[in-house]
């Protein structure tokens, strides 16, 4: 066992467990986090998605000890009342069928719109190749990544509008 100490969703956070265990599990079994979900356990599907320092993970393959003194962000920490321009579209466009993949393809998203404000669909289809949605919603996840990229452009979570007379 050791205490291994980070930040999770803004906040300093100590474990006390054995250093090789999955951030996955720390964040499921040791803190109580259930939003990561466990799919694959190899990194193959996406569902255990968080941000490490701002980049997106697969936390089933992680090992905590990996992860001290860095900044964790899990589904939980996009916004403590659901207002993340990506969390709002996905709930706009009403992309979850089962939900299971979800949170990993919204941590992607999120990932991807700090790093490229404005994405193409090759950019949406890049980032989120590897995050597996056995419902099929892809069109729906593209459309809410789009829509997503309005919100964060405009600041207020609301999308962009159009300026009197002008086109969007």
């Amino acid at each position: 066992m050791a205490a291994i100490k980070f930040s999770l969703n803004g906040k300093t956070q100590t474990v006390d467990v054995v250093p090789q265990m999955p951030l996955l599990w720390v964040l499921r079994d040791t803190i109580g986090l259930t939003g990561t979900k466990f799919g694959c356990g190899m990194a193959l599907c996406g569902a255990c998605t968080v941000h490490l320092n701002g980049q997106p993970i697969r936390s089933c393959v992680t090992p905590i000890s990996s992860v001290a003194g860095k900044n964790i962000t899990t589904i939980e920490g996009l916004s403590a009342d659901g207002s993340h321009p990506v969390q709002r579209a996905w709930i706009e466009e009403d992309v979850p069928q089962c939900g299971y993949c979800q949170s990993g393809q919204i941590m992607t998203a999120a990932a991807l719109l700090n790093k490229a404000g404005n994405p193409t669909d090759a950019d949406i289809d890049e980032a989120l190749r590897g995050n597996i949605c056995r419902c099929g919603t892809y069109q729906s996840i593209r459309r809410a990544v789009h829509l997503a990229a309005k919100y964060h452009a405009a600041g207020n979570g609301k999308p962009a509008t159009r300026a009197a007379g002008g086109a969007e």
